[in-house]
């Protein structure tokens, strides 16, 4: 693992201090990467803050059933100190057939403890879910209607505690097909903007999971969705659905697999491979002046699924 680390370790490009509320407006050190465990900021803080770079970003999790606001400050202490920028993307935790259905009624309660933190910087990044799309994200639905509201709700309830939280859209699954486990993302966006288009005026940016398929193993050099230009195919669809504004973007997920998991794989490629393809999107595909965030997906995770991702 340590040449993709080493190959990592180069993509990151000089940057500067805190974000302000448009973030594309300053210098900005758009790499970082998304943790599964918050003991493991130590580690990353010196691979997204490496060459020259400073207050890179870290997309971390936060479940329902994780509300410590003594435990959540010391982490965003620990931010402040090590120059991260938090992006939160919220949970609610697993049930029996996938992640349970956020529940309206505890919005309040988010919201609360995440106004009472000191955050690390001004912009409170704030991501609502996580690929909806599949039903096993949404309680075992397929709702984009009903994610639509629950986004609405939840972002004008943020937004009336503080003007500081930047709020982001859940990042779809791009590949998804419609099977009944999951819906297209096109006709997925398509629906949840018909049924609530005051949406695209509560959010701040665009969270995406561009990711390089097939198999999490494309071509760094391919284009449109399913790839690790899916953003782009993303922005442009939405415009095509009444977005007039120009949303900075946030890839809060991304990457190729390697072969040098818990079990080894003959399919994915080689971890060499791998950093390679990062070097050639950064030089390429990433350096796009509407890109906020990059943080590939996921540093350090031992066990199977996502063993064959960034160790």
């Amino acid at each position: 693992m340590l040449a993709l680390v080493l190959s990592l370790l180069l993509l990151l490009l000089p940057g500067s201090v805190h974000a302000i509320y448009d973030p594309l407006s300053v210098s900005n050190n758009k790499y970082g990467i998304h943790i599964a465990d918050f003991n493991d900021l130590a580690d990353v803080a010196p691979l997204i803050n490496s060459d020259g770079g400073d207050w890179g970003y870290v997309t971390l999790v936060a479940t329902d059933n994780d509300r410590n606001k003594e435990r959540w400050q010391t982490m965003f202490n620990q931010m402040r100190r090590l120059h991260m920028i938090p992006i939160v993307r919220l949970a609610t935790h697993p049930e029996t057939n996938g992640w349970k259905k956020p529940d309206t009624a505890h919005f309040g309660e988010t919201v609360r403890l995440f106004n009472n933190l000191n955050w690390p910087t001004q912009n409170r990044y704030v991501v609502l879910y996580n690929e909806p799309n599949h039903a096993n994200e949404w309680g075992g639905t397929i709702d984009p209607e009903g994610y639509a509201l629950v986004a609405l709700e939840l972002a004008k309830t943020f937004k009336e505690a503080s003007s500081d939280f930047f709020i982001l859209l859940a990042g779809l699954d791009t590949s998804a097909a419609t099977d009944g486990a999951s819906l297209d993302a096109a006709e997925y966006l398509r629906r949840m903007i018909h049924s609530q288009p005051k949406l695209l005026n509560q959010i701040d940016g665009w969270a995406s999971h561009s990711y390089p398929n097939p198999a999490f193993s494309g071509s760094p050099y391919a284009s449109g969705r399913g790839t690790i230009r899916s953003f782009d195919w993303e922005l442009k669809y939405l415009k095509s659905l009444g977005l007039t504004r120009n949303l900075p973007i946030f890839i809060t997920e991304t990457g190729w697999v390697h072969n040098q998991g818990k079990v080894p794989r003959n399919g994915p490629l080689s971890p060499e491979s791998v950093g390679a393809n990062f070097k050639i999107a950064a030089a390429s595909v990433w350096d796009d002046s509407r890109i906020v965030a990059v943080t590939p997906f996921v540093f350090n995770y031992q066990d199977v699924p996502f063993d064959t991702y960034i160790q």
